[in-house]
């Protein structure tokens, strides 16, 4: 806790740069700094009243923010950030846009609004306006490392231009959309918005509420067989959820792709689409070890129907090792994602991808290994801080911490996807099986 709060109040100390910030300081300032010095006043008497009190000044303001939260939907660059605001005509390029020997696409401005997102980490959505007339579309987020996703991009690059060079995967167009990913430091950057798409999660909710369908109809029919389910046996637990999804349809996602093409031909053009990009992300995600997959994670193209995943902060089959909540299963497979495939379901086209897919990939294991021997030498900063100890004492002094943060930091031993990479990924580009996912509520 007080690793996390110090920079903060360090930051505090700087002084209100916006008028943000001086609004931030006039409603709380007074409480972290009272609740700093009940801190302080623990590091040497380590009377555990002060750092109760500390404790009780902190979650008040903790509370009184998570009230304001929810009603803060836009952001004014005149209140947090009038630099930015103002700046125009810049020599810097649109990020994402630069392709050698085509003419350079500047930065003219900035749109004054940002757009928070209502998701967990609340990125900004920021709009820039280029020097060739368009508007460039950005999510700003923050704190993650964006040299995650840029890498994956770059992965998935690579991927591309090995389908394209294969005669099956090229017929069939195969590919793995891509969006510009760009760091801008070490827990911040910017993430192409995806246009014309979707979240499977709003896309099912939309449905839900036009027939008064509760969203998480599922959840509540197994909390009506089984109230206290969290403490049942693990077969206990599969009868419920055997008994929601008999009392479902898990159809939700099948009928959107239905009701939103205009015609027949569209509608099998959209199945088709959705089916192969399916197949596609299944199995480089696979390669990846790439989890989180949850249906806000998961974008679908308006126009097209294709898949398009977002979100790669848990590769390396991190989330498979977490300590709460670990995830059992290869990929997402869920019922609702295979209703929507039609009558052939898994054994049709989304069968004949993966397997073309992954042939190609074996094919070229060695250029594949290569790139992800990159996460390997150059590991990200979370997974090299990921085995650092908690200091003894709380610190809340204004020696620079870098020093300590780099001596705590063990580069050949810290957390890394080292064996992930060198021993699984080999093992499955070399022929190994690959696990059957079962299929979930949705």
């Amino acid at each position: 806790m007080f690793a996390t709060l110090a920079p903060l109040h360090d930051l505090l100390d700087r002084g209100a740069q916006t008028l943000r910030e001086v609004s931030f300081t006039q409603a709380f300032g007074r409480d972290l700094a009272e609740a700093r010095q009940y801190c302080l006043l623990y590091r040497e008497t380590e009377e555990l009243g002060d750092l109760n009190q500390a404790w009780e000044l902190y979650y008040n303001v903790f509370r009184k923010i998570a009230r304001q939260l929810p009603q803060l939907l836009t952001l004014d660059l005149k209140y947090v950030s009038p630099r930015l605001k103002e700046v125009s005509d810049l020599d810097l390029a649109v990020p994402g846009t630069f392709r050698p020997g085509r003419p350079i696409v500047r930065i003219m401005s900035f749109d004054p609004v940002l757009h928070v997102l209502q998701t967990k980490k609340r990125p900004r959505r920021m709009i820039l306006k280029g020097s060739d007339g368009n508007s460039y579309m950005y999510a700003l987020k923050g704190p993650e490392d964006i040299r995650q996703d840029e890498r994956v991009m770059q992965l998935f690059g690579l991927v591309n231009t090995l389908l394209d060079n294969d005669s099956e995967s090229f017929k069939r167009h195969l590919s793995v959309q891509q969006f510009p990913a760009i760091p801008l430091s070490q827990n911040s950057g910017l993430i192409g918005w995806v246009s014309n798409s979707d979240t499977l999660h709003a896309l099912i909710k939309e449905y839900r509420e036009s027939r008064r369908i509760l969203l998480n109809i599922e959840h509540r029919i197994m909390l009506q067989m089984a109230p206290d389910y969290d403490n049942l046996t693990l077969m206990q637990k599969v009868e419920v959820f055997g008994y929601a999804m008999d009392n479902t349809t898990g159809k939700d996602l099948y009928r959107v792709l239905w009701l939103k093409s205009k015609s027949s031909g569209s509608w099998l053009e959209r199945r088709t689409n959705y089916t192969r990009s399916l197949g596609v992300t299944s199995m480089v995600g696979y390669i990846l070890g790439l989890g989180d997959r949850h249906p806000s994670n998961l974008l679908l193209d308006r126009l097209t129907g294709t898949v398009v995943h977002v979100d790669f902060g848990d590769c390396f089959e991190i989330a498979m090792h977490r300590e709460k909540y670990p995830e059992r299963v290869p990929f997402r497979l869920t019922r609702m994602l295979t209703f929507a495939m039609e009558v052939s379901n898994i054994e049709g086209s989304y069968r004949i991808t993966c397997e073309a897919v992954m042939r190609v990939i074996r094919e070229n294991k060695d250029s594949l290994m290569a790139v992800l021997e990159a996460f390997i030498h150059d590991p990200l900063i979370n997974w090299r801080l990921g085995t650092r100890e908690s200091p003894e004492r709380p610190s809340f002094s204004t020696v620079d911490r870098r020093q300590s943060i780099v001596d705590d930091v063990n580069l050949e031993h810290g957390i890394q996807p080292s064996n992930f990479t060198r021993h699984r990924r080999a093992s499955i580009l070399e022929g190994g099986g690959i696990p059957a996912a079962p299929q979930g509520v949705a």
